[in-house]
């Protein structure tokens, strides 16, 4: 019998396709095995993250609120905070000018109204639990990794005296703030007008913040920060949100908004971090504010935070700092967007109501009774109160001074315009 005889060029071309098909079924086996990692490490993060609710409720505008138990919270899965006993509320208190309940303002539209977060209309949580917005898949997925969801990206802040624009402008972040340097700050205070800005891309946001600062602008510098956003990239949605964040090296590794991280114990059961404020401020129409207040305890070191009339929220226990362990050496009070625009070209994301301040009340967004906290645990006005914008055409500030609103500033704009290229 005569044997098979193949050619080399045949015996090539076969290898060639065992070798192809050997590759596709490697790199399938790969992106399957990619995929499966991926999807293993979510829902181990979507573990650490959703603690165990005694009671869950659904919010109108998709969110689940989970009824945590306050000791079961993500704060307690830090290494330092194994054996902390809570502390259910503040040694000391601030005192000043513009407290809640010596409003100097007659005026109906200068009065906070009381702004409920959407799930109230829902339930609430009992004493004893806080109320924590419950972590899906699908949110974890928007992140660019795992390990960087919840997090900002690093060079956030605003460097008012900054020698380096350049710099500023290739964070691809603007701002429109007014802020006090050269003391030591203990606290900082300001009633935030509430609105919901347009944003242009999934990645860019915009938000209204206060910060109290530590340490140089470098790798170490610690930041506390509170108010609202809009962020479509971390919440899925445009709804504006009550946040806090903080950081202890320049937002490298420490740190996260609101409590998708351990560092932030909360007391409050009636307030989510993270959940929708409604309603908004509307152009010419009714205004909304919130008040935020930050001070530290003379007597234990931490950090606490006040929302509204009364709501102590909880408290970052001073452990997690190096610089704010004693004071803050800047605060700022003001506006944040992302420009993911490259070349020099601007987002049309909105700053504030998306106007500029120079329309005034009831069209542009402003901070009102804007205060610090001195040494003696006294509110007091901020002596020396500058402003900084990287470009004014886009978005700007303005400041002012009244009996009603004590030190003040509009802010804000629309980004993108035929003045913003």
């Amino acid at each position: 019998m005569g044997g098979v005889h193949l050619s080399k060029e045949k015996l090539a071309r076969g290898f060639l396709v065992c070798l192809c098909l050997w590759s596709f079924i490697s790199l399938s086996y790969a992106a399957r095995s990619g995929v499966s990692k991926q999807k293993f490490e979510v829902k181990k993060h979507l573990k650490r993250l959703n603690k165990l609710a005694v009671k869950s409720i659904q919010s109108p505008d998709g969110d689940i609120i989970d009824c945590v138990p306050i000791t079961k919270q993500p704060a307690f899965d830090h290494p330092y905070l194994k054996d902390h006993k809570i502390q259910m509320k503040p040694n000391y208190h601030p005192e000043g000018l513009f407290d809640d309940n010596k409003v100097s303002s007659t005026r109906s539209e200068d009065k906070e109204t009381h702004i409920p977060q959407l799930w109230h209309r829902y339930g609430k949580c009992e004493e004893g639990t806080i109320p924590m917005r419950r972590t899906k898949e699908v949110d974890v997925l928007r992140a660019s990794s795992v390990k960087r969801y919840g997090k900002k990206k690093h060079r956030t802040v605003p460097l008012p005296k900054s020698a380096e624009p350049d710099l500023i402008n290739q964070s691809g972040h603007q701002h429109a703030i007014a802020y006090v340097e050269g003391d030591k700050y203990y606290g900082a205070k300001a009633t935030i007008n509430v609105w919901e800005p347009k944003i242009q891309q999934q990645n860019e946001f915009s938000l209204s913040q206060i910060w109290l600062l530590g340490g140089s602008f470098g790798q170490d510098l610690n930041s506390i920060e509170a108010g609202w956003q809009v962020s479509p990239d971390l919440y899925g949605d445009n709804n504006t949100r009550l946040f806090t964040y903080w950081t202890s090296d320049a937002y490298q590794a420490t740190g996260c908004y609101n409590l998708l991280c351990s560092g932030f114990i909360q007391i409050n059961s009636d307030i989510a971090m993270g959940a929708s404020i409604s309603p908004v401020s509307g152009y010419r129409n009714s205004q909304y504010d919130i008040s935020i207040l930050i001070w530290k305890d003379p007597k234990e070191g931490h950090w606490w935070m006040q929302f509204g009339n009364g709501n102590v929220l909880g408290y970052w226990p001073s452990f997690l700092f190096s610089y704010l362990t004693e004071s803050a050496s800047m605060i700022e009070w003001g506006g944040e967007v992302v420009n993911s625009q490259a070349d020099g070209h601007h987002t049309s994301t909105q700053m504030g109501s998306g106007r500029f301040p120079e329309e005034g009340f009831s069209k542009a967004s402003y901070f009102r009774n804007i205060q610090v906290v001195d040494s003696s645990n006294n509110l007091k006005a901020p002596k020396g109160l500058g402003t900084f914008t990287e470009q004014s055409n886009c978005y700007d500030v303005q400041p002012g001074n009244n009996d009603d609103w004590g030190h003040y500033f509009y802010y804000g704009g629309p980004g993108k315009n035929e003045n913003c290229p």
